[in-house]
């Protein structure tokens, strides 16, 4: 009924979070001796995917979650630049969703893992392409924000007091460029949101142990630079990111989900997959 290696229950563990690698699915990981709590994402549809499970429960006016890469076994594939399905398939995929999340229009970039974001006051009907962003700020209700993902780190931010949202695309290079930092800036400026009531959520993406990379993207990152390719953690980096800019370590958590590793059924770049999942936060209608 469900897709393998997703929970029914919303099941939280508290866990210490670190850079370094660790053996994938212990939840066994540090990060400079601060707890951040792991969520393993409830499913929630074949069209909507997973939810963070605590979010469903506290933020009843607010859509979000991350679709799988299959849906009553057909390919459930967001990519319309990736190439790895119809562009036919990929459009109605797009039309589904918007169908069962209620929204009037979604906004989506074409991804060039930089750092710029666009703000929407209000959106078309329908999908509404915007051009090279990574990233989408929205106080608006009935806005869906997407990015789409096949490892990058798809970043959640919530600040419920004045219920203003945003959603990032996060690789590597984004990281480097501080793709964080622009969005925690934009949602401040078109919301006057506080560092200490924003929520963050790492969603699924690809985990440290099956993240090897050169020493240029440890030093991209500000990392140690290892005598050899090495794993690294791309959700560790963010949650040191995320500290430093001054969200409170309390109110970020991390997805359990490896998209290369654990048996959650998406699609993964470096497992050879050339289809997208999207990971859509909104304000009900």
């Amino acid at each position: 009924m469900f897709p393998r290696g997703w929970s029914v229950l919303p099941p939280l563990v508290r866990i210490f979070y670190t850079l370094s690698t660790n053996v994938c699915g212990s939840n066994e990981i540090f990060y400079s001796n601060h707890k951040v709590t792991s969520v393993t994402e409830v499913f929630v549809s074949p069209s909507l995917g997973l939810a963070h499970p605590v979010w469903i429960e506290r933020f009843p006016w607010l859509y979000q979650g991350c679709t799988t890469r299959s849906v009553n076994g057909a390919v459930y594939d967001f990519g319309l630049f990736s190439g790895g399905s119809s562009t036919e398939s990929v459009q109605e995929n797009w039309s589904t969703l918007l169908g069962v999340t209620g929204a009037n229009g979604i906004a989506h970039g074409h991804q060039v893992h930089g750092t710029k974001i666009y703000t929407h006051h209000t959106a078309s009907d329908g999908l509404n392409i915007f051009p090279d962003c990574d990233g989408h700020v929205t106080n608006s209700p009935g806005v869906l924000l997407t990015v789409t993902t096949a490892d990058c780190v798809p970043i959640f931010l919530v600040d419920a007091d004045r219920r203003a949202i945003a959603v990032l695309h996060a690789g590597w290079r984004g990281i480097a460029s501080g793709i964080l930092d622009c969005g925690i800036t934009a949602l401040r400026e078109h919301s006057g949101s506080r560092l200490v009531d924003l929520m963050m959520h790492l969603g699924p993406s690809i985990c440290g142990a099956c993240y090897e990379v050169g020493a240029e993207v440890f030093e991209a990152l500000g990392q140690p630079i290892p005598l050899r390719p090495s794993p690294i953690n791309l959700r560790g980096v963010l949650t040191q990111k995320a500290d430093r800019a001054g969200i409170p370590l309390t109110n970020i958590t991390v997805s359990d989900h490896c998209t290369r590793c654990t048996e959650s059924d998406l699609f993964s770049h470096r497992a050879g997959d050339m289809g997208r999942q999207v990971s859509y936060i909104g304000l009900r209608p």
